[in-house]
């Protein structure tokens, strides 16, 4: 199996979008209230800040509540004024858990983690609909980047460890369908695909390279920037690829050689927080 297989299995290509649709689509998107209290950072344990989301199909029908969790779902006020949206998203014939509109901006990062922990053991899977990208804004899994294009439905096992970015933007706006893995879905995703351009392994990094990161580190946090000193490790998950939740533990073992216990505790259960039951074991 090639390494582009393996990656398959996490995140693929599951369709294309038509480009008529797409602009309808993304025209909506664009010209929802550009408010920006009116989108909800939520999650934030999980991001650096800049990313929000407006929900389109959950539990309420309110656009704000935007923490998933099974229900039974329905539209939302918002999509109920997105007939292009609505009508797109009818066409799937899948089922949706919980469906939501989200904004990356630049600068900005969703923290190596994995998503589904607090829901029960039903399988699903989640769809990235593109809508506005950029070359800079990549999904990580697997120590590989890769660019979510524009046009096309990618469907991602959340469960494996991911992480997403925007270094330079302009913002990231994507469609984000949680649905249940039933019959169709499956099927589909059997025969989902990606291109060999799609796709970028990052370099591996080396003992003397982690070194210098946390001496780095260390300088910042000596200086008083204790939050710049975290995200300084944290940032490595985009540029090399380590081993599952290295990250949290070069920060555990910053906090270890300043002699701040209580760092290192907030490090070790943000590592069980974000990546579960896997990081439990392995600090055990």
């Amino acid at each position: 199996m090639s390494d582009l297989d393996g990656l398959v299995g996490q995140i693929a290509c599951l369709g294309r979008v038509d480009t008529a649709t797409l602009e309808r689509v993304r025209h909506e998107a664009l010209t929802v209230p550009d408010d920006r209290a009116a989108w909800v950072a939520e999650y934030g344990e999980f991001q650096s800040g800049g990313w929000s989301t407006l929900s389109l199909i959950n539990r309420s029908g309110d656009p704000r509540d935007v923490r998933i969790e099974d229900c039974s779902p329905r539209a939302t006020s918002l999509l109920e004024q997105m007939p292009a949206t609505r009508e797109f998203l009818s066409s799937l014939g899948f089922r949706f858990m919980w469906v939501r509109l989200a904004r990356l901006s630049a600068n900005s990062f969703l923290w190596e983690h994995r998503d589904y922990q607090e829901l029960d053991g039903s399988a699903r899977v989640r769809l990235h609909v593109p809508l506005v990208t950029n070359s800079s804004a990549v999904l990580v899994t697997a120590g590989t980047r890769v660019q979510l294009r524009a046009g096309r439905i990618w469907v991602l096992r959340p469960t494996h460890a991911h992480g997403a970015c925007n270094l330079l933007g302009p913002d990231r706006y994507h469609l984000l369908l949680d649905c249940y893995l039933d019959d169709r879905l499956a099927a589909a995703v059997q025969d989902a695909w990606l291109d060999a351009g799609d796709s970028d392994a990052m370099p591996t990094s080396g003992p003397e390279e982690l070194t210098r990161r946390v001496e780095q580190a260390l300088t910042l946090a000596g200086l008083g920037y204790h939050t710049a000193a975290e995200k300084h490790l944290l940032r490595l998950f985009y540029e090399r690829a380590l081993p599952e939740g290295q990250v949290y533990d070069l920060i555990a073992d910053l906090y270890r050689r300043l002699d701040d216990p209580e760092g290192v505790r907030r490090w070790r259960t943000n590592k069980r927080l974000m990546l579960g039951e896997l990081a439990a074991r392995t600090l055990a």
